[in-house]
């Protein structure tokens, strides 16, 4: 298996004032175009950027943090976002026009690390978190790796990215719960025989927790790994602050932590997080009740960051 490569991971993130540039319809979602140098030069694929919505004088404190679907530097330094709008900060930013500007900071969290020799990749994306994929899948075709995808939804409108998945990648697989689009069923149902056509190296998913949960099960009994882009529980101040988007994660010396998904992520190696306790502290956490450090055992992450083989 080809190793990885961790790029970009070190770039201290800016906080600018970015002009809209575009505010179009994507069948259920909304994106958004930015005008955001400092930050497309500094972004690496799976990363994610915290816009300021409201106004000035709102009572919507909190940021929302979105995955980056596209960036262009050389083209005016452009950043684009996908987004559904179905609560108030959304929907502010979906009221926006051209020529408004932006409160934005980015790019945050850790890239996903890319093979270092070519390889065969699955991108599996469902609803919006198949958005940051295809960012990845220009980075891959720059190592020449191949790159198929597997994309679902609720329903077709909630697909995202089907037509440029299918011009743009090797195969490409779509699922609908409703089979209003592609098969009938989950990814996980047909994630079996993509892997096996394919000839899968390394999954690059970017799902909700559940699905996440059942594709690195799969994976783990193809002994394929996965790199996790997590958004779930929810990402509010991108910054680690809040400690709103903890998750219980396996470090390299064995000890269970709860991690942050915003700056420890939002991308994990798959077979390293406790997808079963989501949601809960473990016993058995570094700092759980009742939990003894064993000797020697530091109490804090060693740092180390895992690669995509």
């Amino acid at each position: 298996m080809a190793r990885g490569d961790q790029e970009g991971s070190e770039v201290a993130p800016v906080q600018v004032r970015g002009t809209v540039l575009t505010v179009r319809r994507v069948d259920a979602y909304v994106a958004m175009t930015v005008v955001a140098p400092a930050i497309a030069t500094r972004f690496r694929p799976g990363q994610f950027i915290a816009v300021a919505v409201g106004g000035p004088s709102s009572s919507m404190l909190a940021r929302r943090t979105f995955s980056v679907h596209d960036v262009r530097p050389d083209h005016g330094g452009t950043v684009e976002f996908v987004f559904l709008a179905r609560e108030p900060g959304a929907q502010w930013l979906a009221d926006c026009r051209a020529r408004d500007v932006l409160d934005v900071v980015g790019p945050l969290g850790r890239p996903f690390p890319v093979p270092r020799e070519s390889a065969s990749c699955l991108l599996l994306g469902v609803g919006s978190g198949a958005a940051p994929l295809f960012a990845l899948a220009s980075r891959l075709a720059d190592r020449n790796c191949a790159a198929d995808f597997l994309l679902g939804a609720e329903s077709a409108d909630r697909v995202f990215g089907a037509l440029t998945a299918r011009r743009t990648g090797r195969s490409a697989v779509v699922t609908t719960a409703d089979g209003s689009l592609g098969a009938r069923g989950s990814v996980a149902d047909v994630l079996p025989t993509v892997v096996a056509q394919a000839r899968t190296d390394v999954i690059y998913a970017s799902a909700p927790v559940g699905v996440l949960r059942s594709v690195c099960a799969l994976a783990g009994r193809y002994e394929i790994p996965v790199q996790a882009l997590v958004s779930e529980p929810a990402m509010i101040c991108g910054t680690g602050l809040c400690m709103g988007c903890v998750l219980p994660a396996v470090g390299n010396d064995g000890i269970t932590r709860m991690v942050r998904a915003c700056v420890d992520g939002p991308v994990f190696r798959g077979d390293l997080v406790r997808w079963d306790d989501v949601g809960t502290i473990p016993f058995d956490a570094l700092g759980a009740p009742g939990w003894k450090p064993r000797a020697g055992t530091p109490a804090t992450p060693t740092g180390e960051r895992s690669s995509a083989g």
